[in-house]
C-alpha cells in the first residue's frame, strides 16, 4: 500500500525524536520506497510503525539497519575499475603510502575488490584502508568477508575483466585463479575472502549525515559509490564538501557510475572520466 508524504514526514520526525538518526535530508523517493518495504518486512501499517518507533528503541535500531542496507557487488561496473587500475592507481606506484577511505562500504564486496586490485598492483602494503558505514550489521558481515557463492558467481565475470584482462592491451591476459583471494565452498554455497584481505581494512561506524572526517588524516583516494543517490541535493553538497576537505590536493574521488557532482562544490574538482580530481 502506497505511503503518503505526510506519513513519511511523521516517520522521519519519529525516528529523529527517538534516536540519533536523522533522515530529513534523504531523497524522498528512496526513503519512501524503503519505508514501504519495511512495512511489508515487519508486517505493520503506518500507525503501528509509528507506535513501535516511539516505544521500542531496539526496533528503531533494526528499522534503521533495514533502511540503510545498500546493494553492492564485486567489481561493480568493471569499466570503472579498469579505469581505476590503469588511469588512477598506476600513478601511485612511487608513493611511500596511500591513504584510502571507502565510505558507505555496505557488506564489503567493493572494499575487497579494491584490496584485490591493490594487491595485484603491488600497492597492498603501501595502502592504509579505512572502511565505514552507518549500519553496524553490514560492517560485521563485511569483516567476515563471507558471501553466497551462487549469488556472486556472475560477478566473477567482473573479476575476469578487471584482474585478468587489460582493456588497453588485448594481448595481455593474466590467469589469476579466484582461489588466490577467496576460499570457495560450492557445496555450502560460500565464498570467503582470504584472511590477509580481511585483516587489512580498519572498519568504523560512521554517519555521513552528521559526521565529518573522523580519521585525523587526509586521503589520496575516497570511494563512495551509489550512496549519494539516497540523499537530497543539500545533503549531497554537504557530503561532497566533507570529501573535498578530506582529500589531499590532486586526490581522487570515486562515486557511482551514474552519480555526479553539481552545484558550487563541483568547483573544487576537475572531472576526469569516471573520477573527480581535487584541484591543486
Amino acid at each position: 500500500m502506497p505511503v503518503s508524504q505526510e506519513d513519511i514526514a511523521l516517520v522521519i520526525n519519529a525516528i529523529k525524536n527517538n534516536s540519533d538518526y536523522d533522515f530529513s535530508d534523504y531523497s524522498s523517493k528512496s526513503f519512501t520506497r524503503r519505508i514501504e518495504k519495511a512495512l511489508i518486512d515487519f508486517r505493520l501499517d503506518i500507525d503501528k510503525l509509528l507506535v513501535k518507533i516511539k516505544n521500542d528503541h531496539d526496533f528503531v535500531d533494526q528499522l534503521v539497519k533495514n533502511i540503510t542496507v545498500n546493494t553492492t557487488e564485486l567489481f561493480r561496473d568493471p569499466k570503472v575499475w579498469q579505469a581505476l587500475r590503469y588511469r588512477v592507481l598506476s600513478k601511485f606506484t612511487s608513493y611511500r603510502k596511500i591513504n584510502i577511505w571507502h565510505a558507505g562500504a555496505s557488506t564489503g564486496q567493493e572494499v575487497y575488490s579494491l584490496l584485490i586490485l591493490l594487491h595485484e598492483m603491488n600497492l597492498f602494503e603501501k595502502a592504509n584502508v579505512f572502511a565505514t558505514d552507518i549500519n553496524t550489521d553490514v560492517i560485521e558481515r563485511a569483516k567476515k568477508g563471507e558471501y553466497s557463492y551462487r549469488f556472486n558467481l556472475e560477478y566473477f565475470e567482473n573479476f575476469d575483466k578487471v584482474i585478468k584482462e587489460n582493456p588497453f592491451n588485448y594481448d595481455e591476459f593474466n590467469e589469476i585463479p579466484y582461489e588466490k583471494y577467496f576460499e570457495i565452498d560450492q557445496v555450502n554455497d560460500l565464498i570467503k575472502a582470504k584472511e590477509f584481505l580481511r585483516k587489512k581494512p580498519v572498519w568504523f561506524k560512521h554517519d555521513l549525515v552528521k559526521e565529518d572526517n573522523i580519521f585525523n588524516t587526509k586521503f589520496d583516494i575516497i570511494l563512495c559509490r551509489n550512496v549519494l543517490i539516497y540523499f537530497n541535493t543539500e545533503l549531497q553538497d554537504k557530503v561532497i564538501n566533507t570529501f573535498s576537505k578530506s582529500l589531499f590536493r590532486k586526490g581522487v574521488l570515486m562515486i557511482g557510475a551514474h552519480e555526479s557532482i553539481i552545484g558550487p562544490v563541483a568547483n573544487n574538482f576537475i572531472k576526469s572520466g569516471f573520477f573527480y580530481i581535487k584541484k591543486d
